[in-house]
């Protein structure tokens, strides 16, 4: 390894450290009470040393959400492999979850933390998320157009399933599904994601076969 190979090294692993050890202090005492000289002690350097990689802590911050928005999106990504839109959702929804228990810290400041999403929206940099979200769009947008769902508002659509898995994620990184042993937590996810997805295709067929039965008999009725 040459010299300069090496360095690039050290500046690499260092800027991890520095990442790592701020994501921890940021969960553990909260963003807004942690100050650069917190994170320059705890891996015992001057904070002279993490202006060399990070201009404040808000960079530091912005830098951890991209990071995890990045990982989120290579996830989602696998769904693409389906023509069907609504597997493409349902695998979506199931490699948010994974994403997210898979990935708690990331997830909690991404998503949960309070403090930290709010300054990320404050110098606008909330932009780093949009990419799963355009997808989660599209794939609803297609599913619309197919028939799988009613007609409405995609936002509106794509918000209720960004939620529904979110809330799936929270409640278990929270350890608030205590009712459910974590052996069988894998059944529940696939259980929710079915019954969710089922349900509104079910209820969108229905509509379907009541509009045919409507027009049919109004088709009779001028005949």
């Amino acid at each position: 390894m040459s010299i300069k190979e090496r360095k690039e090294l050290e500046k690499s692993e260092m800027r991890g450290l520095i990442l790592n050890t701020a994501m921890n202090l940021f969960l553990d005492k909260g963003f807004e009470n942690i100050t650069i000289r917190n994170i320059a002690e705890k891996i015992d350097y001057s904070p002279a040393t993490i202006y060399l990689y990070f201009k404040n802590k808000d960079d530091i911050l912005f830098t951890l959400r991209k990071i995890g928005f990045e990982k989120l999106y290579e996830h989602q990504v696998s769904s693409l492999k389906f023509d069907d839109p609504l597997k493409r959702l349902h695998r979506q929804g199931k490699t948010y979850i994974k994403f997210a228990l898979e990935n708690p810290e990331y997830y909690d400041l991404m998503f949960i933390m309070r403090g930290a999403v709010a300054r990320t929206l404050d110098i606008n940099n909330c932009d780093v998320g949009l990419d799963s979200y355009e997808l989660l769009k599209k794939n609803v947008k297609e599913c619309m157009d197919e028939g799988l769902f009613p007609r409405t508002d995609i936002d509106v659509a794509a918000f209720a399933l960004w939620s529904y898995v979110h809330g799936i994620a929270s409640l278990i990184i929270r350890g608030v599904g205590i009712m459910f042993p974590e052996e069988g937590i894998n059944d529940i996810i696939e259980g929710s994601l079915n019954f969710m997805l089922k349900f509104d295709d079910h209820k969108n067929r229905n509509k379907k076969k009541l509009d045919l039965s409507n027009k049919q008999k109004t088709t009779g009725e001028n005949i």
